[in-house]
């Protein structure tokens, strides 16, 4: 399965921001499963799971869902 795009935007701005997935995981108030199923791209986030990270992460939520046009 191809990694989503919002999966890998997830993943780098995580990684940008200093965080391990697990401290991500606990500031979102889910298991590290779920998170590391969102980066992997096997589990879609929902709208309120986008709007969590970004809020966590300090970002827009658009740029987490921006679409690029190649």
């Amino acid at each position: 399965m191809e990694k989503s795009s919002i999966a890998q935007r997830i993943r780098a701005f995580r990684k940008l921001k200093g965080y391990t997935q697990s401290e991500l995981a606990d500031l979102l108030g889910v298991s590290i499963a779920i998170l590391g199923a969102i980066e992997r791209g096997t589990r879609k986030p929902d709208n309120k799971m986008i709007h969590n990270i970004s809020q966590v992460l300090h970002i827009e939520p658009e740029e987490l869902v921006a679409v690029v046009v190649k």
